[in-house]
């Protein structure tokens, strides 16, 4: 008999799960990949920046999984609400969730729930297409934003912000999105680190992008790209370098100013009805290393303020979850008996996307390891369990049909090979006509 898996979740993490049970599991074994939404990929579809086109390929190897004979796609059915964590281990030898850190942490400063107060991944599930965020969500209508953070997130946002509607009319930017884009009325956008230009998070690649965006002047000012210590790793030297020569460059007048801020942390959000300004201090390191405040603050008069300081999980029904680490408490992988975990629900938000191949084959040894040589459990079948319940997932050739629809679109609006559909009767629609 078969060994059964159900991976909940089909971001990088959730596939390559399935990927490496199929490659390392030395008896037959039949992989269900469980999807709330009608569309694979996670983070890759929804988290990457569309002018990324390079880091989106990788939906080609991931597609490739998806297409074993072994592994099958069960999009549209949500853990918690359609099914429970009893059903699943009635149905299937084992689980593993998958489901990665899908909110942003907090601030927790005053003001930080004032509308126009945001957290990064809303506007990044914006501009993505991801159909939880409403297209009309976002009215860039303040000249000035604030982006808090120094991460390759934050680098993706302002990016975005900065472009122009032309430069990202060849990606697959939902169409709605992209003619809020066209209106929008920002000319200054700020990006602020608490920390030193040394400490900044964002890639070497990232960081060079952003000074290449045509339609803005990136700016540093000299006195913030001051690092402490001289001897740093070559990435973090290249990033020095770069913010330094744009701090000895003069702006030359493009429609939009992006000021890249160090050494300054958010105090207060401002407003009454909304976000009208964001107070910061001025930051030095104390001798422990620790961000202290100097006593010296400035105002941005800003009308939206865009929070990017780290993703977390989120905790899922009837799994355990640690409120302390914002993961599931493992071993190797191991939750309990026949329950597990890989990605970013596991570690953290920590690595690229490839980190999540070697961190699934690890949970998948742990898993094959545990139930080798034991009989199966299983007394349910799947599929007669969400017939019964009235449920029908997409399966991956109907995800394939959403996909021709996107294709489709971007056709008749001349507009690269795919533009995203908005909402999710839009791509049932696509898919069961």
């Amino acid at each position: 008999m078969a060994l059964h898996v159900a991976v909940i979740g089909s971001g990088p993490a959730g596939i390559y799960t399935a990927e490496a049970l199929v490659k390392q599991s030395a008896e037959p074994v039949e992989v269900d990949v469980i999807e709330r939404l009608p569309t694979p990929y996670g983070l890759v579809r929804y988290g990457v920046a569309p002018d990324h086109t390079s880091i989106k390929s990788i939906a080609n190897y991931l597609r490739r999984v998806l297409e074993l004979p072994q592994v099958r796609f069960l999009g549209g059915v949500t853990l918690g609400t359609d099914v429970s964590v009893e059903d699943l281990l009635g149905a299937y030898d084992a689980v593993v969730y998958c489901t990665g850190a899908m909110v942003d942490r907090r601030l927790g400063i005053p003001g930080e729930d004032l509308p126009g107060s945001v957290a990064a991944t809303d506007f990044v599930n914006w501009y993505c297409g991801h159909p939880d965020v409403d297209p009309g969500r976002f009215t860039l209508d303040s000249p000035e934003i604030a982006v808090i953070g120094v991460g390759n997130v934050a680098v993706d946002v302002v990016r975005v912000l900065a472009k122009t509607s032309a430069e990202l009319s060849s990606t697959d930017v939902p169409h709605e999105v992209l003619e809020r884009l066209e209106a929008s009325q920002v000319k200054a956008i700020h990006m602020v680190g608490r920390r030193g230009p040394e400490h900044a998070k964002f890639t070497l690649k990232e960081l060079r992008e952003l000074g290449e965006v045509a339609n803005a002047d990136v700016c540093v000012r000299p006195e913030e790209s001051v690092v402490l210590g001289g001897d740093f790793p070559r990435q973090v030297q290249g990033n020095i370098n770069i913010l330094r020569s744009w701090a000895a460059r003069e702006p030359v007048g493009r429609p939009r100013r992006l000021d890249v801020r160090f050494w300054l942390r958010p105090v207060e959000i401002l407003g009454t009805d909304r976000v009208e300004g964001l107070r910061l201090e001025r930051t030095r390191l104390s001798e422990k290393g620790r961000v202290v405040g100097t006593g010296e603050f400035e105002t941005l008069p800003v009308g939206m303020v865009l929070r990017s300081v780290g993703y977390q999980s989120v905790p899922l029904p009837g799994v355990p979850f640690s409120e302390k680490t914002m993961t599931v408490p493992n071993e190797a992988g191991r939750v309990r008996e026949r329950e597990y975990v890989a990605g970013w629900l596991k570690r953290g938000p920590t690595g690229v996307i490839g980190t999540n191949k070697s961190d699934a084959a690890e949970t998948v040894r742990t898993l094959l390891a545990d139930l080798a040589g034991t009989e199966s459990t299983r007394h349910t079948d799947i599929d007669a369990l969400l017939t019964s319940r009235g449920l029908r997932p997409v399966t991956y050739e109907e995800w394939q049909a959403i996909e021709a629809a996107e294709g489709e679109l971007a056709k008749s609006l001349s507009r690269g090979d795919r533009v995203k559909l908005v909402g999710l009767a839009a791509m049932l629609r696509a898919c069961r006509p």
